[in-house]
């Protein structure tokens, strides 16, 4: 089972970006899934999570901001991030807990760069 993250890049303060996070292989069923971040220097923290059966949570810091949504029929999870701030520069990870036959698994993408500057 794999995660394949994409949508990150450099933007302006202010700015949106769209992150989407892609999950394959032998899959039966996908419990939670969520996005972490990490920035240079500082410990990898949860930016946003969704349930299977929709339910969300947000890091303060982004409540207000970023939506995470999820398209169960694709094994997708998005997170829009709307009024980007410097301090939201970091890598991107998607995070899933996976079903697969005869076994659970949490899985880790590989990462997306989001970089907010003028």
């Amino acid at each position: 089972v794999q995660l394949q993250a994409s949508g990150g890049g450099l933007v302006q303060p202010g700015g949106s970006l769209r992150l989407s996070c892609a999950a394959s292989g032998s899959i039966f069923s996908i419990n939670n899934m969520g996005w972490y971040r990490q920035a240079p220097g500082k410990q990898r923290e949860l930016v946003a999570a969704i349930t299977s059966g929709g339910s969300t949570n947000y890091a303060d810091s982004v409540k207000g901001r970023f939506t995470i949504s999820r398209d169960n029929a694709k094994n997708t999870v998005y997170l829009q991030m709307n009024s980007l701030k410097p301090e939201d520069t970091a890598v991107y990870y998607c995070n899933a807990d996976v079903y697969s036959p005869g076994r659970y698994l949490e899985v880790w993408g590989q990462g997306t760069q989001v970089t907010v500057s003028s």
